[in-house]
């Protein structure tokens, strides 16, 4: 009798290590955000079906492929930012931009939005958006 209750430990042991196992590997479900203009003082972006545009102040940037996020709507998107300075631009001095990483969080309507320059790790801001918001942007040009 011993050795059957101590049989039946061990498989109910086993089954729920399974199962946890099994719930803990499952892959994420991945969403896409939905196209269209997310906006905040100082910051818009236009979102595409493979990628987005954004204007800040004084800056401009691109996200690279789709925009998705997983089910706890967190993201992290590649991407450039681009500097903008007041006047015009000499000739030779245009750039591609900066390698830039977009990290965040997507909850309803409401996007949080991290900006670092990869190349350096510098920070450049952080941002709460609206869908569908316009978004004011102050251009030094």
């Amino acid at each position: 009798m011993f050795w059957m209750n101590r049989t039946k430990l061990l498989v109910l042991v086993s089954l729920i290590l399974l199962i946890a196992a099994s719930a803990v590997s499952k892959p994420k479900k991945m969403q896409h955000v939905a196209s269209g203009a997310w906006g905040a003082p100082h910051i818009r972006i236009n979102v595409a079906q493979r990628s987005a545009t954004i204007d800040y102040d004084c800056a401009n940037g691109t996200i690279d492929g789709p925009l998705t996020f997983d089910s706890k709507g967190r993201f992290s998107w590649r991407g450039t930012q681009r500097r903008e300075g007041p006047g015009p631009i000499r000739v030779g001095s245009e750039s591609d931009g900066r390698p830039a990483i977009y990290t965040g969080s997507i909850k309803g309507d409401t996007m949080t939005l991290t900006v670092k320059l990869t190349d350096t790790n510098e920070v450049v801001d952080t941002f709460t958006l609206k869908r569908g918001g316009a978004g004011r942007v102050f251009k030094c040009k």
